[in-house]
């Protein structure tokens, strides 16, 4: 009635398909990034661990604010003031977007799409010498 041996093979090959993402990569531990900390700086806007976390819900929020409401006014953090803003705020202490977002945005296999409207400083840096 049950033809067991094609039903065994075939589990088996389910079961060996369905966990190969998971014993694949077993033995293959990466090393955490560990983006460039800004020179001079000690505070940002939020706590680290809750920028590290939901950094992009910020710049979101940020950008609605700033772009579709017309709310420009700073963001008071640690006694300093911050504009909001990717270049005049963020990149004005993380001054290499090579050495501190792609670091840990590779190591997610992430590609925001910040940089599709946004230069980072050394894209501006080439085209005012080209000027």
């Amino acid at each position: 009635m049950y033809d067991g041996a094609k039903i065994i093979p075939g589990l088996i090959i389910f079961v060996v398909l369905a966990t190969f993402a998971i014993w694949y990569g077993a033995g293959d531990v990466k090393q955490v990034p560990k983006p460039e900390k800004p020179v001079g700086y000690t505070n940002c806007v939020k706590p680290t661990q809750e920028m590290k976390e939901s950094h992009m819900t910020l710049l979101n929020q940020w950008r609605d604010e700033v772009i579709r409401e017309g709310k420009r006014e700073q963001v008071e953090a640690g006694g300093k003031m911050y504009e909001k803003s990717l270049q005049n705020g963020c990149m004005h202490c993380h001054t290499s977007k090579e050495k501190f977002c792609d670091v840990c945005h590779s190591y997610a296999s992430v590609r925001p799409y910040c940089w599709d409207c946004h230069m980072s400083a050394k894209k501006i840096k080439g085209l005012e010498e080209a000027i």
